[in-house]
C-alpha cells in the first residue's frame, strides 16, 4: 500500500493531461480519416518507435534518479521491457481491442459485395477492395529493426542525460496519435459521432494507464518504497 499511494496520486495527477491528449487523437482521426491504409500504418510507423524512444528515456531516467548505482545490463533490462512492453499496450493492443468490440475494421456487408467484382468469363471472383486492415500490427517484432534500437536509444540517452519532463509529456502526446493511427489503418466505417465517443474513451485508457505504468509504476518495482516520492512531470 505504501507503494501504491503514490501511484494513485500520479493517475490523478496525470489525468487532465491525459484528456487533453486524448482530445488531440480524436482529432487526429477527424483530420486523416480519408488516408488510405497504408498511409495510416506508414504515420504509425513513425510515432510507435518516437513513442518507444521517449517511453525508455523516462522509464530509465526515473530508475536512475532512484538507483544511482546500478549496472548497464540492469538498467537496459528495465528500460527496455518498460518501454517496448507498455508501448505495445497501448499503441497497438488497447486500441485493437477497442476496434474489435467497434468491429471498425469488419467491413460492412455492402463493402464485402463491392469489393468482388465477377466477370462472365472468369469463373473465380476478383477482389478490389484496397482497404483491407492490417489487424494487430506488433512494431517490435514487425519492424524490429526499427522499434527494438529505439529502444536503445532512449535507454542510452536516459543513461547520459537523465530526465523526466519533457520525455513524459512528449511521449503522452505522441502515445495517443500512434494509438489513433492503428485505429484508423484498420478502420472500414464511416466515422460516427457515437464511435468517436467510444474512441475517445478507448484513446484515455490506452494511454493513461500504460504510460503511467511504464514511467512510474514499472520501475518503481526495482525502487525501494522508502526512497520513492512521486514526481511531477507536468
Amino acid at each position: 500500500m505504501k507503494k501504491l499511494t503514490p501511484v494513485f496520486l500520479e493517475l490523478k495527477n496525470h489525468a487532465p493531461f491525459t484528456l487533453f491528449g486524448a482530445s488531440t487523437g480524436i482529432l487526429c482521426m477527424l483530420i486523416f480519416r480519408n488516408l488510405d491504409s497504408h498511409t495510416n500504418l506508414r504515420l504509425f510507423q513513425i510515432f510507435h518507435p518516437t513513442h518507444v524512444v521517449l517511453s525508455a528515456m523516462v522509464t530509465s531516467s526515473l530508475f536512475l534518479i532512484y538507483k544511482k548505482k546500478t549496472s548497464l545490463l540492469t538498467l537496459f533490462i528495465v528500460g527496455y521491457f518498460g518501454s517496448i512492453g507498455i508501448a505495445t499496450l497501448s499503441d497497438s493492443v488497447l486500441p485493437f481491442f477497442g476496434e474489435t468490440i467497434f468491429g471498425v475494421a469488419v467491413p460492412t456487408h455492402e463493402a464485402q459485395h463491392e469489393s468482388r467484382v465477377t466477370d462472365e468469363n472468369d469463373p473465380e471472383p476478383a477482389t478490389t477492395h484496397e482497404h483491407d486492415g492490417h489487424g494487430l500490427h506488433l512494431g517490435f517484432i514487425e519492424e524490429w529493426y526499427i522499434v527494438n534500437p529505439a529502444a536503445f536509444l532512449g535507454i542510452f540517452i536516459a543513461y547520459f542525460m537523465s530526465s523526466t519532463k519533457f520525455p513524459h509529456a512528449g511521449h503522452v502526446l505522441i502515445s495517443t496519435w500512434a494509438s489513433s493511427f492503428h485505429v484508423l489503418m484498420n478502420t472500414q466505417r464511416e466515422m460516427t459521432a457515437l464511435m468517436l465517443a467510444g474512441f475517445f474513451v478507448v484513446l484515455f485508457i490506452a494511454v493513461w494507464l500504460p504510460c503511467c505504468i511504464s514511467d512510474i509504476v514499472f520501475p518503481m518495482l526495482f525502487i525501494n518504497s522508502d526512497d520513492f516520492k512521486p514526481l511531477h512531470h507536468h
